[in-house]
C-alpha cells in the first residue's frame, strides 16, 4: 500500500466501486450473466461496509453499448447478476457512451461520481472511489472525491505511479480509507 498524500482524513460516508476488474473479474463487453465472477474478497468487503451502514455504489463505463457489442438489456442482466452475487448496491451509475461521444458521464469525467454522490445526498468530498485503472482515479479527482487504485494485470505502470493511493486488494483499499494512513 502506498499513497502520495500523507494526510489523515475522515472516513468516507460512501464508497463507489468500478465494476469490471474491481468487484468482478473483467470479461470485456460482457453481456452474459453466467460469466460474472466476483473478485476475490469482494463480497466480504462489500458486506463489511454495509454492516457499518456505509452506502456502496457502482460507477461503470459500458462503451460496449455504444459500440453495438452488447445491448443495454444485456448489461442490465449482468448488473443484476453482480447484485445477486455481491449483494445490493445503494446506487448504480452506468455510462453507455463511447470514447468519442463527448458525454459528461464517461470516466475519467466526473459525471457518474457526481450523480451517485447527489443521489446518496452526499458531497463528493465525502465519497471514495475504488477502481483498477487511471480513468477511475481521474473521475474521482475531477469530482472532488477520494480514490484508491487496486491494480490488475491491465493497469498501466503510469496509472499506478500517478494514483493518489494504491492498494493490493479491495480489503486493503477499504482499510486505507478508514485508517487514512499507508
Amino acid at each position: 500500500m502506498h499513497t502520495s498524500a500523507g494526510l489523515t482524513q475522515t472516513a468516507p460516508r460512501a464508497v463507489l466501486f468500478d465494476r469490471d476488474g474491481t468487484i468482478v473479474i473483467d470479461v470485456p463487453y460482457n453481456g452474459d450473466p453466467s460469466l460474472v465472477q466476483p473478485m476475490p474478497g469482494a463480497r466480504e468487503v462489500l458486506d463489511g461496509l454495509r454492516s457499518r451502514g456505509v452506502p456502496v455504489g457502482v460507477v461503470t463505463n459500458q462503451s460496449g453499448i455504444a459500440r453495438g457489442f452488447v445491448t443495454r438489456e444485456q448489461v442490465d442482466a449482468v448488473n443484476a447478476r453482480v447484485e445477486e452475487l455481491l449483494g445490493p448496491f445503494d446506487v448504480w451509475e452506468l455510462c453507455p457512451h463511447g470514447n468519442d461521444d463527448g458525454c459528461g458521464c464517461r470516466k475519467p469525467g466526473p459525471g457518474m461520481v457526481l450523480s451517485a454522490s447527489a443521489r446518496l445526498g452526499l458531497d463528493p468530498s465525502d465519497v471514495a472511489v475504488i477502481g483498477d485503472i487511471g480513468a477511475d482515479m481521474g473521475a474521482a479527482a475531477a469530482a472532488g472525491a477520494r480514490a484508491v487504485l487496486v491494480p490488475t494485470d491491465i493497469t498501466l505502470e503510469e496509472e499506478i505511479r500517478s494514483a493518489p493511493a494504491v492498494a493490493g486488494n479491495l480489503a486493503e483499499a477499504v482499510d486505507f480509507l478508514w485508517a487514512g494512513t499507508p
